[in-house]
């Protein structure tokens, strides 16, 4: 199979691309000199283009689109959010069907359907946070919405969402890099003591499902991806610390206390303004100390969308 991918010099994206390589022919979307080495040494041919500019011709001859890319930085302005999330989405998808791509597969997020609230038990009936005062949430909502909508079986255009939760594993360059620098300057602290619940995704679990997605599954619909029963957050993150050489202290910090500072700090961030960005976003603050029970069961015998490796 041809593939197209987006975001193969990331996690998700570049572990998808190393292990499929030797399955499919992988073309990557590349935006520089850096990228087009590491997608290169990934397996896959480097195609310069990106969210802002890509077109069918980029896609031509390609079977199957895997959508990685997305803007996932803590902090920006709203229009960065919506440009690459929803804009760069809705491109893709217009320019893989021109194309004649017969499968797209969208890497989604339970972030989408996030405002705040503690999510426990939910399934994919869930509704999409379309008004989430969190730019990432809103954004990835809408996105969402525009690949299921451009779901077009009659046409040869099927698409498909995958939802991982907690994504973790070897190359991971967002949570533990950032948990590793914080306890190292002294800034970590348990939100809420950490015990709250939450579903995760190895990526090799993840990876698995986006090949298994490339065929099966029903176009139109959306999947959690996960490794099993939820963890406390707490034990979660220490094992991966002990893992990866380190310790985290004991501190605590109350959840509401943590969320009100968030909510203080982005309030003069955008006011006065300041340079940077804030110590800690709402969004973080939030999503940290909310529990995040998922359900796969759609994922799993029916569908063939399914986990390969179980946490230990």
């Amino acid at each position: 199979m041809n593939i197209f991918v987006t975001g193969a010099s990331g996690f998700v994206g570049g572990a998808f691309v190393r292990a499929s390589a030797g399955k499919h022919v992988i073309s990557a979307m590349s935006r520089s000199e850096a990228s087009d080495a590491k997608i290169k040494a990934a397996g896959a041919t480097p195609i310069r283009c990106s969210l802002d500019d890509v077109t069918a011709d980029h896609m031509k001859g390609m079977d199957a689109v895997v959508h990685c890319a997305a803007f996932v930085e803590e902090w920006g302005p709203w229009r960065d959010y919506w440009r690459m999330n929803v804009d760069g989405t809705k491109r893709m998808l217009a320019a893989a069907k021109k194309a004649g791509v017969k499968r797209f597969v969208h890497i989604g997020t339970e972030a989408a359907l996030f405002h705040g609230q503690h999510m426990r038990n939910v399934d994919e009936s869930y509704p999409l946070a379309l008004d989430s005062p969190f730019p990432y949430s809103r954004t990835k909502a809408h996105a969402e919405k525009a690949v299921r909508t451009a779901n077009d079986p009659k046409a040869g255009f099927e698409t498909i969402v995958i939802r991982p939760r907690f994504v973790w594993g070897p190359g991971d360059e967002t949570i533990l890099p950032v948990v590793r620098r914080m306890a190292a300057e002294g800034q970590f602290a348990w939100i809420g003591g950490g015990r709250n619940k939450t579903s995760t995704t190895y990526i090799g679990n993840l990876t698995h499902a986006i090949e298994l997605a490339l065929s099966a599954g029903k176009s139109g619909e959306a999947y959690f991806v996960l490794d099993g029963p939820p963890i406390v957050f707490r034990e979660m993150l220490t094992r991966m610390a002990k893992a990866a050489g380190f310790s985290l202290p004991d501190r605590e910090v109350p959840g509401w206390l943590v969320r009100t500072i968030a909510y203080a700090g982005e309030k003069a961030w955008r006011i006065l303004p300041l340079n940077g960005r804030p110590p800690l976003t709402r969004f973080t603050a939030n999503i940290m100390s909310r529990d995040c029970i998922l359900i796969d069961a759609k994922a799993r015998p029916r569908d063939g969308v399914r986990p390969a490796v179980h946490r230990r």
